[in-house]
């Protein structure tokens, strides 16, 4: 069993290799992870072509929702996408916030922070940015977001509660964040959870649905709302890499579910002084 360590390692490498890669080689892939289906151009991804803002040279499919779509976002609002990649979020993100706003994306893969912010220097905006770092310790201080926002990222990390703590910590009291992610109804078979590949593809490190919604709970977070969710099916020929033809009739008949969720969560609103009218009034 790989180490976390290990895990960030490999995945750095997979999507620093997919940083090079057009967006019609990562659709065919399960999430970008190279692990081609004849069965179906895209596994995973929502369609963000008609969405403003949209930026082709941004979007290279690894997504599993459309977080912008949902996050509420207002003009003037400082939004912080984590895993930023080649920026396609963060674009769509700058169009509902407008000039008055500012975006920032976090990226932990050079070749994606330098893909995104080659991508802004052509579109000339000067309140988007891009930051290389680790989103268990992002490189932001604290109260300082609006919005967080993240597509198919959290299910790549080992540490998601202290990735749902570092969005606490970041986003400003009332904030909120909507999060399109990976989750499990049920266990998948050992060998897609140890696969490496796999893993770097989305399905692998994903957890339970009502454990990820409790790390959200656990963290302090309010309001939390199931905005979308949609079944992801796994392509047998991508299947067969990993599991015998008895084991995939196994894995089908199992009732084990992959899904895309988008969740919505606030962070409260600090609590208002108490202040004291009279000699009666003070508690």
């Amino acid at each position: 069993m790989e180490t976390t360590e290990q895990i960030k390692e490999m995945v750095r490498e997979k999507y620093s290799a997919i940083a090079l890669q057009n967006k019609e080689d990562n659709a065919a892939s399960c999430c970008g992870s190279g692990c081609c289906s004849i069965e179906t151009a895209n596994i995973m991804t929502d369609d963000y072509t008609t969405l403003e803002g949209y930026n082709p040279d941004a979007d290279l499919g690894l997504g599993c929702g459309l977080p912008t779509q949902f996050a509420q976002i207002k003009p003037g609002d400082t939004v912080i996408d984590l895993g930023s990649g080649a920026g396609n979020d963060c674009f769509i993100a700058r169009k509902e916030t407008g000039e008055t706003g500012r975006i920032i994306g976090i990226d932990f893969t050079p070749a994606m922070i330098e893909k995104a912010r080659a991508n802004v220097d052509k579109l000339g905006y000067n309140n988007v940015e891009f930051r290389q770092g680790d989103i268990e310790k992002m490189p932001v201080t604290a109260n300082v977001a609006d919005v967080i926002v993240s597509n198919c990222v959290l299910n790549l990390v080992p540490n998601k509660m202290g990735v749902f703590r570092e969005i606490y910590r970041v986003l400003k009291p009332g904030g909120h964040f909507s999060i399109s992610d990976i989750v499990l109804a049920g266990e998948l078979p050992a060998r897609i959870r140890e696969a490496a590949e796999m893993y770097a593809g989305c399905v692998a490190g994903a957890i339970q649905k009502d454990e990820y919604l409790g790390l959200i709970d656990a963290t302090g977070f309010q309001t939390i709302t199931l905005q979308k969710e949609k079944s992801i099916t796994v392509p047998d020929d991508i299947l067969c890499q990993y599991l015998t033809a008895d084991e995939i009739t196994a894995f089908k008949n199992s009732g084990t579910g992959i899904y895309s969720i988008t969740v919505y969560a606030e962070k409260p609103k600090e609590k208002e002084a108490k202040t004291c009218c009279g000699p009666d009034c003070c508690q």
